[in-house]
């Protein structure tokens, strides 16, 4: 049985972690056993080429413009909106204005730990 500590269930903005896909930047905010979450740093320049994963991905865009593909959808999207992708579900994402986005998986990454 996975127990957690203070420190796993809690993370400040200081303990967030820095990673890098695809040569996006971004923050692994919190995870549990079974989800994460974490903050897209998009940048001019940055794009997420089609590929798929074995989680559920749903995310909510707090600021800048994007265009995301996957399955029959092909939409602009900006702040306030928000998506969520099945797993196995081949997909992508272009940055048309730089900004910053909170995905969700379930469950967790294990490749972004």
């Amino acid at each position: 049985m996975l127990l957690h500590t203070r420190r796993q269930m809690i993370v400040t903005a200081q303990e967030s972690k820095r990673k890098r896909f695809y040569e996006v930047d971004f923050d692994v905010l919190s995870h549990g056993p079974k989800s994460m979450v974490t903050k897209m740093l998009y940048k001019p320049g940055d794009n997420v080429p089609f590929h798929s994963h074995p989680n559920e991905q749903s995310g909510y865009v707090i600021s800048g413009k994007y265009r995301i593909k996957f399955s029959d959808y092909d939409q602009e999207i900006g702040p306030g909106d928000s998506y969520s992708i099945p797993a196995n579900i081949v997909h992508s994402i272009k940055i048309i204005e730089a900004g910053e986005v909170l995905d969700f998986f379930t469950p967790l990454r294990a490749d972004y730990l």
